[in-house]
């Protein structure tokens, strides 16, 4: 009960301090709302038989959670800096239990700012059957704890935002082509594909696709098994969560 109490703690924290934050409200639906409209309407006719537009809405919508969850993780250098971060990791609670909270602080907001995205496609015509949105919804939460947990990851062994934030446009750029969202995974370039199956947001991408599109469009679009889609999202958040506490901890002490 402590440990779930911490976790909770620390989540509503991320939680409020986003929302009192406005200016990082903005900023955060119109990067995403510029690829949905511009994008979207421009390319149409890329796959042949699909409607262009949901297909990249669900890619949006997945890359943004992913994204947004996991740059949230950057707060954790903000409380190194000032000293916070020291004060939760002596607490007599599991340090799991307070990365588990920062994730999923960071998840709630980002899945705030995925709705966002939805809404935005369905304003502009991009539709997804309605039987299938509550699935869409909860893989993207899926989205973001994966998001979170590779954050985590990136930043463990990160001392400066600075340098934080020049690694996160070098991560997740190549992400954008590797991992399907505006493209299916299938077409990538075979000197790529390998690439393209280590990269953590292809698996947010078609975990999301799995559920948003039928059994006939899916075989085009996902070429991966949601089985095996499940599976690799399911072992990458807990070598995530596990690797980088363990060096984020180790870090702090070292400090």
């Amino acid at each position: 009960m402590a440990d779930a109490g911490a976790a909770l703690a620390v989540a509503q924290r991320d939680v409020t301090k986003f929302l009192q934050d406005r200016p990082r409200i903005i900023a955060s639906f119109i990067f995403p709302f510029m690829i949905v409209v511009i994008l979207g309407n421009s390319f149409k006719n890329v796959i042949e038989g699909i409607d262009f537009l949901p297909f990249v809405l669900t890619g949006v919508f997945a890359q943004t959670v992913f994204q947004s969850s996991a740059l949230g993780l950057v707060s954790l250098l903000e409380d190194r800096d000032n000293d916070f971060s020291q004060e939760l990791f002596v607490a007599p609670v599991s340090r799991y239990a307070i990365i588990v909270g920062k994730i999923s602080g960071e998840a709630l907001v980002a899945l705030v700012q995925g709705l966002g995205i939805l809404a935005v496609g369905y304003a502009i015509g991009a539709r997804i059957p309605l039987a299938r949105l509550p699935l869409v919804v909860a893989m993207g939460v899926v989205c973001c704890l994966l998001g979170g947990a590779f954050g985590l990851f990136v930043l463990s062994t990160v001392k400066t935002r600075r340098f934080a934030d020049q690694l996160f446009g070098f991560v997740f750029l190549p992400q954008f082509f590797l991992a399907g969202v505006f493209n299916p995974t299938d077409q990538v370039p075979g000197y790529l594909e390998f690439f393209s199956r280590i990269a953590p947001m292809r698996y947010a991408v078609e975990v999301v696709r799995s559920v948003a599109y039928g059994d006939a469009d899916r075989e085009r679009l996902v070429p991966d098994s949601f089985p095996l889609i499940v599976t690799v999202i399911v072992a990458m958040f807990v070598a995530f969560v596990a690797a980088g506490t363990a060096l984020f901890v180790r870090n702090e002490r070292n400090r």
